[in-house]
């Protein structure tokens, strides 16, 4: 009898050591919003308080595309929580990998989602003002007569620019040339000289003629 009973307690607190025992199914994950950050939570509730550590990674088709972070967590009865800062996206699936010396060595399962909807959200850019906004607005200055229309610049003098002077003026009709030209073309000087000798023959002649009648008188 008393055999019996010593193999019966000794299955009982087989069960119950094996009952308290740390495992998998102490862990769980999750992802949440921190603000506008994203985080990941995993949370032990392993009551023997067992060190146990966690790994997270980012998965794509099934493999490991980046470790997120690692970190050590003591299980309690109520649960104890580690957090991992992550820019999580939406729908992004995580591997979370639990190690407890000899006890436990394996993922959370499922694997985690994350939400479908992101914890920061882009601001759509203000639209811009469409062109007759913009015309009607702010009309855009009309510039002065001045500017736009360019003075001519100034064309240096004949003397100025060394360019031998050209007289275009038409030359005087034959008939008028006697009475505008005063130079050695005209008749003037020889009227002129004809006239002074008469007048230096006329006086000798008077003189002559006074000499004889005084000549005569006498």
């Amino acid at each position: 009898m008393l055999g019996v009973a010593a193999a019966s307690a000794a299955v009982v607190l087989s069960a119950s050591s094996s009952a308290l025992a740390c495992n998998i199914r102490d862990f769980s994950a999750s992802a949440s919003c921190d603000g506008d950050k994203g985080v990941i939570t995993v949370t032990d509730t392993d009551a023997t308080g067992v060190t146990a550590t966690v790994a997270v990674y980012l998965e794509n088709n099934g493999s490991d595309l980046r470790k997120v972070g690692e970190q050590e967590v003591k299980g309690s009865l109520t649960g104890t929580t580690i957090t991992f800062a992550e820019e999580w996206q939406p729908n992004a699936e995580y591997r979370v990998h639990i190690t407890a010396g000899k006890l436990v060595n394996e993922d959370i399962s499922p694997n985690l989602t994350t939400p479908s909807k992101a914890c920061k959200t882009e601001e759509s850019p203000s639209p811009s003002p469409s062109p007759s906004e913009s015309d009607s607005t702010s009309p855009s200055p009309t510039p002065s007569d001045s500017a736009s229309s360019p003075q001519p610049s100034p064309t240096p003098s004949d003397s100025e620019s060394g360019t031998p002077v050209v007289n275009n003026a038409p030359t005087p009709a034959v008939g008028d040339s006697h009475l505008a030209e005063t130079g050695a073309n005209s008749n003037t000087g020889l009227i002129a000289g004809i006239a002074a000798a008469l007048v230096v023959i006329g006086g000798g002649a008077i003189f002559f003629g006074m000499r004889r009648k005084g000549g005569s008188n006498r």
